[in-house]
């Protein structure tokens, strides 16, 4: 490469983990709680947004989509069914741990995800001990794939976007920061993202 990477980003669900939040995990929550799906879809798309950049809490999100009407099960019962969906992907952690362990670039995640969710995952995969850094759409109060985060981030790590690497698995995410001159790679699998890393020579 003719620029060497001194900051690499990751995001998390999708490429360290299952998504915490996303179409799969909600389908699963209507059916298991016996959800109407279009309305809930509906109130999630109203309210994601502010839930993700920090301007509601996970109970006021609750509030409009789920406990707007009576239910049968608690408030509790339903956070903890929506943070059991999360699992971490070992192999693709064990990708990022090595190239910690090499110390040949700064690493962060960036990641979209509401600061409840967001504070679970990071601890239940263990993420802490890897990156010193997290960067998540509900502390900075912007989401991907605005070009704002992606500023916000260079200018609070003061890294060059030329010698910067983003790596997440939607090319939407992918697409602004390349734009602002950033590398970028999209996940697929942990042998792929190990391969390619290696020609970046983060890790052996």
């Amino acid at each position: 490469m003719s620029e060497r990477i001194e900051l690499v980003l990751f995001d998390i669900g999708g490429v360290l983990g299952s998504n915490g939040w996303d179409r799969e995990q909600r389908d699963r929550a209507a059916e298991h709680f016996g959800l109407d799906p279009g309305d809930f879809q509906y109130r999630h798309e109203e309210t994601v947004g502010d839930l993700e950049s920090g301007r509601i809490t996970l109970d006021e999100y609750l509030e409009i989509t789920v406990f707007c009407a009576p239910r049968s099960f608690s408030a509790e019962r339903f956070k903890a069914f929506m943070f059991d969906q999360s699992e971490a992907w070992p192999e693709s952690i064990d990708v990022a741990r090595d190239v910690a362990a090499a110390g040949r670039a700064r690493m962060a995640t960036l990641n979209n995800e509401g600061e409840e969710l967001n504070a679970f995952r990071i601890r239940r995969f263990g993420l802490s001990a890897i990156f010193p850094t997290f960067f998540s759409s509900c502390w900075l109060g912007v989401r991907k794939p605005t070009h704002r985060i992606y500023e916000r981030v260079l200018g609070m790590t003061q890294a060059d976007p030329v010698r910067t690497l983003f790596i997440d698995d939607r090319m939407q995410n992918l697409t602004p920061a390349a734009a602002l001159g950033m590398h970028v790679l999209q996940f697929r699998d942990a042998g792929q993202l190990r391969s390619e890393l290696k020609s970046y020579a983060l890790i052996e």
